[in-house]
């Protein structure tokens, strides 16, 4: 009989502290193991993001095959890691000769296509994740391109008004001059103190720094 310990893991304080998202976990591991006749010798349980595999818990458990476990069975893959190059590594380091035991996508590294199996799954699961970023970051750019707020404060020259972003003739005024001054040859740093003796200053009531006339200038 295969021995395994269960990896249990929830991202938030929140989660953790109410336990159903752990208590969910832990009873579907216990009923994988006893419906697949492993023996479930522990249950780790731990708090964090998978972004890292550098979680104590985790490298506890990891530390614990082929001395008192022959595997590791999660609920789901992501329970390890969301990283497909992580994942990778967690392979070829422990489940070359441990077993790697997930419920959700009933991957079981004991055989060869059970292996194949992870790899693939690991692949699209990375596809996706790059395909939204793409996506997200399209989107992005169009929102700005057409003059939409994606969030945070609203760029130097517009306010925000109803979700909206709007021109600020003022600040608009204060752009203008910069690149006329620049035009003219001024040096960014001379730019702020003429700004400054005009009475023309920042959001914070400061002289202009050498980083926002570069900004305003581009």
């Amino acid at each position: 009989m295969t021995k395994v310990i269960g990896y249990i893991r929830v991202s938030t304080d929140k989660q953790a502290e109410h336990g159903f998202s752990l208590e969910a976990q832990a009873e579907k591991l216990k009923a994988y193991a006893m419906l697949y006749d492993i023996d479930l010798v522990d249950l780790v349980v731990e708090q964090g993001s998978a972004k890292s595999v550098d979680r104590e818990g985790l490298q506890s458990v990891l530390d614990r095959l082929g001395k008192n476990a022959d595997g590791l069975l999660v609920v789901k893959l992501d329970r390890l890691t969301r990283s497909v190059a992580d994942l990778g590594r967690l392979v070829e380091t422990y489940f070359q000769d441990y077993a790697l035991l997930s419920v959700g996508e009933q991957i079981d590294t004991r055989s060869a296509s059970g292996r194949l199996v992870l790899n693939v799954l690991a692949s699209v699961s990375q596809w996706e994740r790059e395909v939204i970023g793409e996506r997200t970051s399209a989107a992005m750019q169009h929102m700005k391109a057409m003059n939409q707020y994606t969030g945070g404060k609203p760029p130097y020259g517009h306010d925000l008004v109803d979700g909206s972003l709007v021109t600020n003739e003022v600040e608009q005024h204060v752009m203008q001059l910069v690149a006329q001054y620049k035009s003219d040859g001024l040096s960014y740093s001379r730019i702020g103190r003429v700004l400054a003796e005009a009475g023309h200053l920042s959001r914070t009531n400061r002289q202009f720094n050498h980083k926002c006339i570069k900004q305003m200038a581009a």
